[in-house]
């Protein structure tokens, strides 16, 4: 007999719902509970909305063709990484999951370097100091621990709550609503809070982790569980770049004058399946993705800057504008697709060699042992395959 579910308590949702600025008709309000940011480039905003989908587009293209073993889609989630990207400062450091391709754009990460890690090239595909971007975290939950021991470095450094712009540091790390069950994240909001860290939780409420809906994960909304360990939660609509913006903004600035971490959920939804590998029609009903895919945050853009040109601005945005994009997302495609083919094949040692500072002595006998293994033949053959990708 299937387990009956539990309701959320009542109240447990916020009267007004998420903080919005954007409606999904693309008209501006003011919100009360958030102060809109004074002055914001519109236009870059939703050019790098437009190339993170083309990006995700053609990875999932490629995927389809052989050229990567899997691909995590952020489509619906644009607004949310890019806005929450923007708030950045350039000495924060970021945690993603596997799905932040939006942030590690924004951050100047080559697309191509993402692409390493699905292709089986790299261990990991950059450098996390070089941009301030950690590297993907596969393992649900893990990088929330990553990021509150960060913050614990970066607290002993003093540099947090010094006053100097240039030099205060935060730390802003992603995680899915079905993270939200998982032990380690529970213990990274616990010290988190208990240690006052410059720590911003930033959860992307895509409503399913994977196969399970929210509403089986917890009795009460994401941005509420953030009293329960004694830190500020925020819910903002996720599909609202303005509003994830101003929330991750705010959160941020906080975290770095010393005012300690903060839980923002952008309410927002995964309007492809989890991963290529899944198929999310035999859990998800038809009508929410429609009904999720008309609130789409890039046509929402749209069609406020097509009226308006942007906040503050009369006079709308021209069909020039949107060709350049379309000529942008086009470059970028054929960058991705001879960037992904160019990939190197990894050295059969590689792995061996990077898990460890110094290589133990089992693990140099099954490097022999693999290497024996190759040089029978099999290693010939592999690079033959590689060098027809």
């Amino acid at each position: 007999m299937p387990r009956k579910q539990a309701k959320p308590t009542a109240g447990a949702e916020p009267a007004d719902g998420p903080i919005q600025f954007l409606s999904p008709e693309g008209v501006l309000e003011p919100d009360s509970r958030l102060e809109l940011p004074p002055s914001v480039d519109l236009l870059a905003l939703y050019r790098d909305m437009a190339l993170v989908r083309r990006l995700d587009t053609e990875a999932i293209a490629l995927q389809r063709q052989g050229e990567l073993g899997l691909w995590p889609s952020l489509r619906g989630q644009e607004a949310a990484q890019v806005g929450a990207a923007y708030a950045l400062a350039e000495q924060d450091m970021v945690f993603p999951t596997y799905r932040e391709h939006g942030v590690a754009w924004c951050r100047g990460l080559d697309p191509v370097s993402l692409l390493g890690l699905f292709r089986g090239s790299t261990l990991g595909g950059w450098n996390p100091y070089e941009r301030r971007f950690g590297l993907y975290t596969l393992v649900i939950g893990a990088q929330t621990l990553h990021a509150v021991g960060y913050g614990m470095g970066l607290v002993r450094d003093d540099v947090v709550g010094s006053g100097d712009d240039t030099r205060d540091t935060a730390v802003l790390v992603f995680l899915g609503d079905g993270a939200l069950s998982e032990g380690e994240t529970n213990e990274a909001f616990l010290w988190a809070a208990a240690q006052n860290l410059p720590v911003v939780f930033f959860c992307q409420n895509n409503q399913w982790a994977i196969s399970a809906p929210y509403s089986v994960q917890s009795r009460v909304p994401v941005a509420q569980r953030a009293a329960g360990f004694g830190f500020p939660g925020v819910s903002v609509d996720g599909n609202d770049v303005l509003a994830c913006l101003a929330a991750t903004r705010e959160a941020l600035a906080r975290a770095r004058s010393g005012g300690g971490p903060t839980l923002i959920e952008a309410v927002t939804y995964r309007i492809n399946a989890h991963t290529t590998a899944d198929d999310a029609t035999r859990y998800r009903p038809s009508a929410e993705t429609d009904e999720w895919a008309a609130k789409d945050p890039l046509e929402r853009l749209r069609l406020h800057l097509t009226a308006s040109g942007g906040v503050g601005d009369t006079g709308g945005v021209g069909e020039e504008y949107f060709a350049d994009i379309e000529r942008r997302e086009q470059e970028l495609a054929e960058h991705l697709r001879a960037g992904c083919r160019a990939l190197p094949v990894p050295d059969h040692a590689s792995s061996f060699e990077n898990t460890y500072a110094d290589m133990p002595a089992e693990l140099k006998r099954q490097l022999a042992e693999h290497s024996e293994y190759l040089a029978a033949g099999f290693l010939a053959a592999g690079q033959e395959i590689g060098a027809t990708r």
